[in-house]
């Protein structure tokens, strides 16, 4: 097995960071955990175009890229698997700016709906939420001016 490229968008609007909710087994155990949109890159596209159809397909908004902030390297294990993911991160912004209004969007994943709802960064840096990937929350603290 090989691993995964992945894209992923961080939005972020005052002291919150846009994040989708899912319930279930990820690798620090059972329950909430958070990540940003995004997803698999597909054969023959960059990551930057994944990051921007991710949006389209999951939450059904238009962004912009404001600028690439870093890749990670996830391995992990869940039940006794590994998994390995090889993720490019992008800050991004609305296209359209009366979406920093609204409290949740509806995202869709085949026939797998969850939301995506702005949660504090305070939340996040006192490890109060668990955010995926491994490595996100320590590169976002690095990023000087992203979540400081």
């Amino acid at each position: 097995m090989y691993p995964i490229a992945k894209s992923i968008g961080i939005i972020i609007k005052d002291d919150k960071i846009l994040l989708e909710e899912q319930d279930g087994k990820h690798s620090k155990g059972i329950g909430l955990y958070y990540r940003p949109i995004g997803g698999t890159i597909e054969f023959g596209e960059k990551s930057s175009e994944t990051i921007i159809r991710e949006y389209k397909e999951e939450i059904a908004v238009d962004i912009l890229l404001k600028g690439y902030i870093s890749c990670l390297e996830n391995i992990f294990r869940i039940d006794g698997s590994i998994g390995h993911e090889v993720i490019q991160i992008y800050l991004v912004e609305f296209k359209n700016v009366a979406q920093y209004q609204k409290e949740s969007f509806k995202v869709v994943e085949g026939s797998k709906i969850t939301y995506a709802k702005w949660i504090s960064k305070k939340d996040i840096i006192e490890g109060k939420k668990i955010i995926y990937p491994n490595g996100l929350h320590e590169l976002l603290l690095k990023k000087k001016g992203l979540f400081s």
